[in-house]
């Protein structure tokens, strides 16, 4: 793995590279992207992958990859421009894709934006809360994990974030009327350190979840996109965003092992099925269904 750095106005965008560019088969270079997750968070689909040249990269502001541009709010249209701009780096042609969570979201925007960047995306989950038929009580539930972050720190606020995502169906007057979410319960921190910058917590990342993708310009594209969801995730938040983002494109939602993290090995804790999840997605890179 060689790493590079590349700087660009704004940051100075560090990813990893496996395998040799050109690629050995010819074959575009397989990109990974996240969001707010890093390069660290594909170590182990990559390694699934020891026959492909696989790209890793942290997102502007996270990670190893430094702000230079005053901010602290996070964009998809800002992180596409960061992502064509690595892509370029590469010197190897359009790539295909797996994006996942905020990344998938990211990646939408780069296929609008720059469409000739892609010829395959593979967007897991995408986090889109406002697409979903109950999008104004998701705002709300989004507002209550930041209430509970900035009232009481990252213990309590992860502890909302938790029950939030693993919440089933809509969200009802009985999501709102539970107690707030004990931090103990789920093995988190209840002492506040001080701290208030989580991209997952606080409302630096809202710009992402309340995104909507030009369906017209991901149309016209000649990317050929795929909406993935995990099996596990079917009810819960990520899955019926999943759902509503297929939609907004005018396909169907194609499913995947495992749950939103599905990819990860035990090295975050609550390990998803990589073996599984990476055979899944070098099927559905060749073209299956």
């Amino acid at each position: 793995m060689k790493t590079h750095t590349l700087e660009t106005p704004g940051a100075d965008l560090v990813h990893d590279v496996r395998g040799p560019l050109p690629t050995a088969d010819g074959r575009p270079p397989l990109l990974m992207i996240g969001q707010p997750m890093d390069a660290g968070g594909f170590a182990a689909l990559s390694a699934r992958f020891p026959d492909r040249t696989v790209v890793t990269y942290d997102p502007r502001g996270l990670g190893r990859s430094t702000r230079k541009d005053g901010r602290t709010d996070h964009t998809p249209e800002t992180q596409a421009d960061d992502v064509h701009a690595v892509i370029g780096a590469l010197g190897a042609g359009p790539v295909e894709m797996f994006a996942s969570s905020g990344g998938a979201v990211t990646a939408l925007a780069v296929v609008a934006k720059y469409p000739a960047d892609v010829t395959v995306l593979v967007a897991h989950e995408p986090p889109l809360i406002t697409l979903t038929p109950d999008g104004p009580a998701a705002v709300r539930a989004r507002a209550g994990v930041l209430e509970a972050y900035e009232k009481r720190g990252w213990g309590a606020g992860m502890a909302a974030f938790v029950a939030m995502t693993s919440w089933e169906g809509e969200f009802t007057e009985e999501y709102f009327a539970q107690p707030e979410a004990d931090p103990a319960a789920f093995g988190m921190p209840t002492e506040d350190d001080g701290s208030r910058d989580d991209p997952l917590l606080s409302d630096r990342s809202w710009a992402i979840s309340s995104y909507r993708p030009d369906a017209d310009a991901i149309a016209a594209a000649p990317t050929r996109v795929v909406i993935a969801v995990g099996e596990e995730s079917t009810n819960v938040q990520t899955g019926r965003t999943s759902v509503a983002t297929a939609e907004l494109l005018g396909q169907r939602v194609t499913v995947f092992p495992s749950h939103h993290g599905g990819f990860l090995d035990g090295e975050f804790g609550y390990p998803g099925k990589p073996d599984e999840f990476g055979q899944r997605l070098r099927e559905v890179l060749d073209g299956a269904s």
